[in-house]
């Protein structure tokens, strides 16, 4: 049974996405970040309602009250798909820090930069680095909330994952207060699990970083709030990884 209300869950949430997908590449009347927010909220709402109807599962999101209306970013935990159906679902105007092979999708994947995504080239050094600053101090002079997965990808509960350097980029430049936030949502949702597990998930904004932070000291605290303790090796990290 959970299989099959998984199932029914993943035709309502990829069929929803590919529907709305095309309607914000053919609705040309209105900005293209303007329609792909509206469609990635009518999507995200759909997502979590298939989600607690058919797969009994539920968010929980505490400390959001402490969240400054405007530009900020969010230092998220990653361990699941959900993650970016959380953030598009409980901010206003979210802007996501994204891998370029991801614009390589169909129709999907034509849509993220117009509509103010910020895309990132991963073996691209400092000069991406550079790059994804510009790109996140234009989203926050218009007000976005960025959202940034310092792990880069999916780590399971449990795993310490290895936090990049973009991060601590966009801590140095200070353009915006960073917010860690810390989930569990891959104990609901595994990274490649088919069927989903009924429960409530969990995000949790934490008070922001204190600005002036080293590189270092910004992995740290970011490793004790998704792991418990920080990594022991933070130093020698390459200067490339973002």
């Amino acid at each position: 049974m959970r299989l099959l209300r998984s199932a029914v869950f993943n035709i309502v949430m990829f069929g929803s996405c590919g529907l709305l997908s095309l309607w914000c590449a053919l609705a040309a009347w209105t900005k293209p970040d303007d329609r792909v927010l509206v469609a990635a909220r009518i999507w995200a709402r759909i997502c979590f309602w298939s989600l607690r109807v058919f797969c009994g599962i539920t968010l929980r999101a505490e400390g959001f009250e402490a969240l400054p209306p405007g530009g900020t970013i969010i230092a998220a935990q990653h361990q699941s798909a959900l993650d970016i159906l959380v953030w598009i679902h409980l901010l206003p105007r979210p802007a996501f820090v994204f891998k370029r092979e991801l614009k390589r999708i169909p129709v999907f994947g034509q849509l993220l930069e117009p509509s103010g995504m910020i895309p990132v080239d991963r073996g691209g050094g400092r000069v991406a680095l550079r790059a994804m600053v510009a790109g996140a101090t234009q989203a926050i002079a218009a007000g976005r909330q960025i959202v940034i997965f310092p792990e880069g990808t999916r780590v399971a509960p449990h795993v310490r994952g290895h936090l990049r350097h973009g991060i601590a980029a966009l801590e140095q430049a200070g353009i915006a207060p960073i917010f860690p936030a810390s989930t569990d949502s891959g104990v609901c949702w595994g990274r490649r699990a088919f069927a989903k597990t009924p429960g409530i998930v969990r995000v949790t904004l934490h008070a922001p970083l204190p600005p002036g932070l080293r590189r270092e000291a910004v992995l740290a605290r970011l490793a004790t709030l998704y792991y418990g303790e920080p990594p022991a090796r933070l130093a020698n990290e390459e200067a490339k990884d973002i």
